[in-house]
């Protein structure tokens, strides 16, 4: 795995993955425990939404820094109510990370979508229009979608923070969690400690559906039984939870991808009726990712799937010192594209953001670990799996350090 280091203004770009600075804000080389992060901006949650905040955001085209390769970040800095703290962030961690660069490669023009669709076509057509060689962001699903319509016609790559899959396509790459990550490391590494017949307890919501397309489709892969999928209304799992006690000698695990501020009344009617992990192996995705779901009774000794902290925690330190706030989760989002969107105008010369660069399949490594982009627009990240249990969350399956292991 070769070394981008921020005092070298070349480079290596190898046949391992490329590392860059944003690898070395001190994560830590062996990680035995994990102290999730609480908070609504858990990986994966959803596609955004909006919140507000007393912080501004910069006026329309402002620049950071002068360097000749030109990339621009479109994140929603103001919304229908006023400036957008999780813009403000995402700003933020960008200019943390050319900072961090040590050296002034690029110019970053940085532009406000104002949350909406067509602000973000906007603001991606005055992007190119100013010469940007790359379109990093914007954040929601309906705006990648115009975004990217955009770029496309320009024949400019976009690196988008949405957990919308549909949004991504060929030249338009997500840099984000999706879900169906989460679920085939789950069901992956279920299968792997042997279970053989997993149900589903999923919600009714767009969330819920995708968790459970990509769970009937791991399940298919690694050759697990599904005898058993219940749907229920968010808020309402009580009967749902009924038939599957009476379907109980049927299943070894349980899948629930449901958020964090739902699990409470699930957890509930798990115990009502008998069903918690140690009966029957449990587990979810990032979203349990969450100080609320750690002491839940049906949990204790449920897994769930999420990129390690170590590498977050050591960015927000950093963040907070030099801005005097934590971050929005999905801040190293921006840290990671810029970092990268530096990396390669240092060592890949005219072919810094074509296809076969960004989709190189060694991949990269960022704040929440290693990642890559697929060619259809999705990604792969290196995720780990956690098992709940006194109120805490430890590692019991490390994130892989590359994509030559599973991290199993």
């Amino acid at each position: 795995m070769s070394t981008l280091s921020s005092r070298s203004r070349a480079g290596a770009f190898t046949r391992g993955a490329v590392t860059m600075r944003a690898a070395l804000v001190g994560l830590a080389a062996t990680l035995a425990a994990c102290s999730p992060t609480s908070g609504p901006w858990a990986p994966g949650a959803r596609d955004l939404k909006l919140s507000g905040a007393t912080q501004t955001g910069p006026a329309e085209g402002e620049t950071i820094g002068t360097g000749a390769v030109k990339i621009s970040l479109i994140v929603p800095l103001t919304g229908p109510s006023g400036p957008s703290s999780v813009g403000a962030s995402l700003l933020n961690a960008a200019k943390l990370a050319y900072a961090d660069s040590g050296a002034n490669d690029v110019t970053i023009l940085v532009k406000d979508d104002r949350s909406t669709p067509s602000g973000a076509a906007a603001a991606t057509q005055a992007a190119i229009n100013e010469g940007a060689e790359v379109i990093l962001g914007p954040v929601f699903g309906a705006g990648v979608k115009e975004a990217s319509r955009v770029a496309r016609s320009a024949n400019k790559p976009m690196i988008a923070f949405s957990t919308d899959s549909s949004a991504a396509g060929r030249g338009s790459y997500l840099l984000s969690f999706p879900v169906e990550g989460y679920v085939d490391r789950g069901v992956s590494f279920a299968s792997q400690h042997g279970k053989k017949s997993i149900a589903a307890l999923v919600p009714e919501n767009d969330y819920g559906t995708l968790a459970m397309a990509q769970f009937q489709q791991s399940a298919a892969t690694y050759g697990i039984r599904v005898p058993v999928i219940e749907r229920y209304k968010p808020g309402a799992p009580g009967e749902s939870v009924k038939r599957l006690a009476a379907a109980r000698d049927q299943f070894d695990a349980l899948f629930i991808p449901e958020q964090a501020e739902q699990m409470q009344a699930v957890s509930k009617e798990l115990v009502a009726n008998g069903i918690d992990s140690k009966k029957v192996q449990i587990f979810g995705t990032g979203l349990w990712n969450d100080a609320r779901t750690l002491s839940l009774p049906a949990l204790q000794g449920a897994w769930f799937t999420a990129p390690e902290n170590a590498g977050f925690n050591a960015f927000a330190q950093r963040y907070k010192a030099k801005y005097g706030s934590d971050p929005a989760r999905v801040a190293t989002l921006a840290y990671d594209a810029v970092s990268l969107a530096i990396a390669l105008s240092r060592s890949q010369g005219s072919q810094r953001y074509s296809e076969s660069v960004l989709t190189n399949p060694s991949g990269f490594n960022g704040a929440d670990g290693v990642f890559r982009f697929k060619p259809d627009g999705g990604n792969e990240r290196g995720l780990s799996v956690l098992e709940i249990g006194g109120g805490s969350a430890k590692i019991i399956s490390p994130a892989p350090r590359n994509f030559t292991g599973n991290g199993a």
